[in-house]
Protein backbone atom coordinates (compact mmCIF):
# COMPACT_ATOMS: atom_id res chain seq x y z
CA UNK A 1 0.00 0.00 0.00
CA UNK A 2 1.07 3.58 -0.60
CA UNK A 3 1.86 5.73 2.39
CA UNK A 4 0.25 9.09 2.92
CA UNK A 5 3.51 10.82 1.99
CA UNK A 6 3.54 9.32 -1.48
CA UNK A 7 0.78 11.48 -2.96
CA UNK A 8 2.88 13.64 -5.32
CA UNK A 9 2.23 12.58 -8.92
CA UNK A 10 5.47 12.36 -10.91
CA UNK A 11 4.13 10.75 -14.12
CA UNK A 12 0.59 10.84 -15.51
CA UNK A 13 -0.77 8.80 -18.40
CA UNK A 14 -4.02 10.03 -19.93
CA UNK A 15 -5.92 7.82 -22.39
CA UNK A 16 -2.69 6.55 -23.98
CA UNK A 17 -2.98 4.47 -27.12
CA UNK A 18 -0.34 2.91 -29.38
CA UNK A 19 -0.87 1.05 -32.62
CA UNK A 20 1.64 -0.61 -34.90
CA UNK A 21 1.55 -1.09 -38.66
CA UNK A 22 1.36 -4.71 -39.77
CA UNK A 23 2.10 -5.37 -43.43
CA UNK A 24 0.62 -8.43 -45.10
CA UNK A 25 2.79 -8.25 -48.19
CA UNK A 26 4.87 -5.93 -50.33
CA UNK A 27 1.97 -4.70 -52.48
CA UNK A 28 -0.89 -5.16 -50.04
CA UNK A 29 -2.38 -2.41 -47.95
CA UNK A 30 -1.04 -2.51 -44.38
CA UNK A 31 -3.34 -2.97 -41.45
CA UNK A 32 -2.80 -2.04 -37.82
CA UNK A 33 -3.02 -3.69 -34.46
CA UNK A 34 -3.68 -1.88 -31.21
CA UNK A 35 -0.85 -2.52 -28.72
CA UNK A 36 -2.27 -0.18 -26.06
CA UNK A 37 -5.64 1.52 -25.81
CA UNK A 38 -7.15 3.92 -23.29
CA UNK A 39 -4.38 3.55 -20.68
CA UNK A 40 -4.73 6.05 -17.82
CA UNK A 41 -3.03 6.03 -14.43
CA UNK A 42 -0.74 8.09 -12.20
CA UNK A 43 2.67 7.15 -10.82
CA UNK A 44 3.48 8.72 -7.46
CA UNK A 45 6.84 10.02 -6.33
CA UNK A 46 8.63 7.48 -4.16
CA UNK A 47 6.42 4.49 -4.93
CA UNK A 48 7.37 1.15 -6.47
CA UNK A 49 4.76 0.23 -9.06
CA UNK A 50 4.51 -3.11 -10.82
CA UNK A 51 3.04 -3.64 -14.29
CA UNK A 52 1.94 -7.24 -14.92
CA UNK A 53 0.36 -9.02 -17.84
CA UNK A 54 0.67 -11.96 -20.17
CA UNK A 55 3.09 -11.98 -23.09
CA UNK A 56 1.81 -9.65 -25.78
CA UNK A 57 -0.26 -7.57 -23.37
CA UNK A 58 1.77 -4.44 -24.15
CA UNK A 59 3.95 -4.22 -21.02
CA UNK A 60 7.18 -3.40 -22.85
CA UNK A 61 5.37 -1.02 -25.20
CA UNK A 62 3.98 0.84 -22.20
CA UNK A 63 7.45 1.14 -20.69
CA UNK A 64 8.83 2.50 -23.97
CA UNK A 65 6.09 5.13 -24.05
CA UNK A 66 6.85 6.23 -20.49
CA UNK A 67 10.59 6.28 -21.29
CA UNK A 68 9.96 8.44 -24.35
CA UNK A 69 11.37 5.84 -26.76
CA UNK A 70 8.12 5.80 -28.74
CA UNK A 71 5.36 8.40 -28.90
CA UNK A 72 1.73 7.43 -28.28
CA UNK A 73 -0.70 7.66 -31.19
CA UNK A 74 -3.32 9.03 -28.83
CA UNK A 75 -3.38 10.47 -25.33
CA UNK A 76 -0.44 11.94 -23.47
CA UNK A 77 2.29 11.19 -20.94
CA UNK A 78 3.18 13.98 -18.50
CA UNK A 79 6.55 13.46 -16.81
CA UNK A 80 7.76 15.68 -13.96
CA UNK A 81 11.06 13.89 -13.24
CA UNK A 82 14.36 12.57 -14.64
CA UNK A 83 13.64 9.11 -16.01
CA UNK A 84 16.14 6.31 -16.63
CA UNK A 85 15.24 3.12 -18.44
CA UNK A 86 17.36 0.02 -18.91
CA UNK A 87 15.87 -0.11 -22.39
CA UNK A 88 17.39 3.25 -23.30
CA UNK A 89 20.63 2.64 -21.41
CA UNK A 90 21.28 -0.66 -23.20
CA UNK A 91 20.10 0.66 -26.56
CA UNK A 92 22.65 3.47 -26.18
CA UNK A 93 25.59 1.17 -25.46
CA UNK A 94 28.41 1.44 -28.00
CA UNK A 95 29.71 -2.05 -28.68
CA UNK A 96 33.20 -0.78 -29.45
CA UNK A 97 33.58 0.98 -26.09
CA UNK A 98 34.40 -0.76 -22.80
CA UNK A 99 31.87 -1.09 -20.00
CA UNK A 100 33.41 1.80 -18.05
CA UNK A 101 33.01 4.24 -20.95
CA UNK A 102 29.47 3.06 -21.63
CA UNK A 103 28.61 3.59 -17.96
CA UNK A 104 29.93 7.16 -18.20
CA UNK A 105 28.05 7.89 -21.43
CA UNK A 106 24.86 6.39 -20.01
CA UNK A 107 25.15 8.48 -16.88
CA UNK A 108 25.81 11.66 -18.85
CA UNK A 109 22.73 10.99 -20.99
CA UNK A 110 20.79 10.85 -17.72
CA UNK A 111 22.08 14.32 -16.86
CA UNK A 112 25.04 13.49 -14.61
CA UNK A 113 28.57 14.82 -15.07
CA UNK A 114 31.50 12.59 -15.93
CA UNK A 115 32.95 13.14 -12.45
CA UNK A 116 29.68 12.13 -10.79
CA UNK A 117 29.59 8.86 -12.72
CA UNK A 118 33.28 8.16 -12.14
CA UNK A 119 32.73 8.65 -8.40
CA UNK A 120 30.28 5.71 -8.47
CA UNK A 121 32.26 3.51 -10.86
CA UNK A 122 33.63 1.21 -8.16
CA UNK A 123 30.09 0.61 -6.90
CA UNK A 124 28.86 -0.05 -10.44
CA UNK A 125 31.72 -2.47 -11.09
CA UNK A 126 31.17 -4.33 -7.84
CA UNK A 127 27.40 -4.61 -8.07
CA UNK A 128 27.42 -5.70 -11.73
CA UNK A 129 29.99 -8.41 -10.92
CA UNK A 130 31.65 -7.70 -14.27
CA UNK A 131 35.15 -7.28 -12.82
CA UNK A 132 37.79 -7.05 -15.54
CA UNK A 133 35.08 -7.24 -18.20
CA UNK A 134 34.38 -3.57 -17.42
CA UNK A 135 37.53 -2.83 -19.45
CA UNK A 136 36.39 -4.98 -22.39
CA UNK A 137 34.25 -3.82 -25.35
CA UNK A 138 30.54 -4.25 -24.69
CA UNK A 139 30.21 -6.16 -27.98
CA UNK A 140 31.89 -9.07 -26.18
CA UNK A 141 29.18 -9.10 -23.47
CA UNK A 142 26.31 -11.54 -23.28
CA UNK A 143 22.79 -10.09 -23.03
CA UNK A 144 22.83 -10.86 -19.30
CA UNK A 145 26.08 -8.93 -18.82
CA UNK A 146 24.67 -5.94 -20.69
CA UNK A 147 21.57 -6.03 -18.49
CA UNK A 148 23.67 -6.21 -15.32
CA UNK A 149 25.72 -3.20 -16.43
CA UNK A 150 22.62 -1.16 -17.27
CA UNK A 151 20.91 -2.16 -14.03
CA UNK A 152 23.96 -1.22 -11.96
CA UNK A 153 24.37 2.17 -13.66
CA UNK A 154 20.71 3.01 -13.07
CA UNK A 155 20.77 1.79 -9.47
CA UNK A 156 23.84 3.73 -8.39
CA UNK A 157 23.03 6.99 -10.18
CA UNK A 158 19.49 7.10 -8.71
CA UNK A 159 17.34 8.99 -11.25
CA UNK A 160 13.94 10.30 -10.13
CA UNK A 161 12.18 7.46 -11.94
CA UNK A 162 13.75 4.07 -12.68
CA UNK A 163 12.08 1.92 -15.34
CA UNK A 164 12.88 -1.79 -15.24
CA UNK A 165 11.73 -4.38 -17.79
CA UNK A 166 12.01 -7.97 -16.52
CA UNK A 167 15.43 -7.11 -15.07
CA UNK A 168 15.06 -9.42 -12.09
CA UNK A 169 14.73 -12.39 -14.43
CA UNK A 170 18.25 -11.83 -15.77
CA UNK A 171 21.36 -13.46 -14.36
CA UNK A 172 22.03 -16.30 -11.98
CA UNK A 173 20.15 -16.96 -8.76
CA UNK A 174 22.56 -14.98 -6.58
CA UNK A 175 22.40 -11.90 -8.81
CA UNK A 176 18.59 -12.07 -8.90
CA UNK A 177 18.53 -12.12 -5.10
CA UNK A 178 20.94 -9.19 -4.92
CA UNK A 179 18.95 -7.22 -7.49
CA UNK A 180 15.72 -7.84 -5.62
CA UNK A 181 17.32 -6.77 -2.32
CA UNK A 182 18.44 -3.52 -3.98
CA UNK A 183 14.92 -3.02 -5.25
CA UNK A 184 13.59 -3.40 -1.71
CA UNK A 185 15.92 -0.60 -0.59
CA UNK A 186 14.47 1.65 -3.27
CA UNK A 187 10.98 1.11 -1.86
CA UNK A 188 12.04 2.93 1.31
CA UNK A 189 13.78 5.76 -0.55
CA UNK A 190 12.47 8.78 -2.45
CA UNK A 191 13.14 7.12 -5.80
CA UNK A 192 10.23 6.03 -7.96
CA UNK A 193 10.52 2.58 -9.52
CA UNK A 194 8.35 1.08 -12.25
CA UNK A 195 8.88 -2.66 -12.73
CA UNK A 196 7.44 -4.60 -15.67
CA UNK A 197 7.20 -8.34 -15.10
CA UNK A 198 5.22 -11.39 -16.17
CA UNK A 199 5.60 -12.74 -12.63
CA UNK A 200 2.84 -11.59 -10.28
CA UNK A 201 4.57 -13.22 -7.31
CA UNK A 202 7.72 -11.20 -8.02
CA UNK A 203 5.74 -7.97 -8.27
CA UNK A 204 3.89 -8.71 -5.03
CA UNK A 205 7.22 -9.23 -3.23
CA UNK A 206 8.86 -6.08 -4.55
CA UNK A 207 6.14 -3.56 -5.37
CA UNK A 208 3.71 -1.55 -3.27
CA UNK A 209 1.10 -1.37 -6.01
CA UNK A 210 0.42 -3.17 -9.27
CA UNK A 211 -1.48 -2.54 -12.48
CA UNK A 212 -2.56 -5.41 -14.73
CA UNK A 213 -2.70 -5.03 -18.51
Amino acid sequence: MMSGQKDDVIISLRDVGVRFKRRKGLFRKPDYYQALEGISFDIYRGETLGIVGRNGAGKSTLLKVIAGIIQPDSGEVINHGVTASLLTLQAGFDGELPGTDNAIVGGMLMGYTRKQVEARMDDIREFSELGDFMEQPVKTYSSGMRSRLGFSVAMYLSPDVLLLDEVLSVGDKEFKQKAEAEMMKKIHSDQTVLLVSHSESQVERVCERKIAL
